[in-house]
């Protein structure tokens, strides 16, 4: 079993708390990949490499579209070239279930499966896709891929969609009452899902998931339960959100339903 594991990204949420967790188990290393310093690093004393240094889904400006393949393809694939010239045997990479492309209309759901191919429509999900493209090229017997499309990743401290949830709970005293399925990942979870795969030196595309899958509407109830607000949910502008949410993607995304299949 390898023990030597270099993550990559110093603020990365996923990198922090992993690291955090295993701090007894594991003998690991934080560096940024901000600058070209890692291309001096010796990778060698590592056995593995979690990658989770890129740029996140926060914009769709045509603008940044290099920028994207730039950092979360290309140095993705600079970064395991090295690695596995320098004898690493297992490289670990954050993709996204996003390289599946977007949630469907509200009343739609759109389930993912092992075989499912991804269809990413835009250039974040793409550019995880390519990336993940360019690293199977590199996988071998001495040097194993492994690749997690994770859906929403939620916990203390997280950052992006569940932070957003988080604050539109604190002030929706009435919302929706759209039942709707997400899947999701919780960072506890996620971090046991690590350990394992750096532990059995696993290899492949992995779809990992919470036992139950998420309803946006339930989530703001019990939320606003939890710190002593009441909540209306109501159907009455139901037909209209579906209606609009064939247009407005931030609807799909709060109330669509995006699914990995349960095994």
């Amino acid at each position: 079993m390898g023990n030597k594991i270099l993550i990559t990204g110093m603020n990365s949420y996923v990198g922090n708390s992993f690291a955090f967790y295993c701090k007894d188990d594991f003998d690991m290393t934080k560096i940024s990949l901000k600058n070209n310093a890692w291309k001096d690093l010796d990778f060698s004393k590592f056995d593995s490499i979690l990658h989770v240094a890129g740029i996140a889904h926060v914009s769709k400006k045509h603008s940044l579209k290099d920028k994207y393949y730039e950092i979360n393809t290309n140095l993705t694939y600079d970064l395991a070239q090295k690695a596995k010239k320098e004898g690493v045997k297992q490289f670990v990479f954050m993709s996204s279930i996003i390289v599946y492309g977007d949630s469907p209309p509200i009343g739609q759901q759109k389930i993912i499966s092992k075989e499912t191919i991804p269809e990413p429509n835009d250039f974040y999900g793409d550019s995880k896709l390519q990336a993940e493209k360019k690293l199977n090229k590199l996988k071998d017997h001495d040097f194993k891929v492994a690749i997690i499309r994770s859906p929403m990743i939620y916990g203390n401290g997280s950052k992006g969609n569940y932070q957003k949830l988080i604050k539109l709970a604190k002030y929706a005293f009435i919302f929706p009452d759209i039942k709707n399925q997400r899947s999701v990942l919780s960072i506890d979870n996620l971090n046991k899902f690590l350990k394992e795969i750096f532990q059995n030196q696993e290899s492949g595309i992995f779809l990992p998931q919470d036992e139950k899958y998420f309803c946006t509407s339930a989530f703001i109830k019990e939320y606003r339960k939890n710190i002593g607000k009441k909540t209306i949910l109501i159907r009455m502008f139901n037909p209209l959100i579906k209606l609009l949410s064939k247009k407005i993607n931030l609807l799909k995304k709060i109330w669509g339903s995006f699914v990995y299949q349960k095994k």
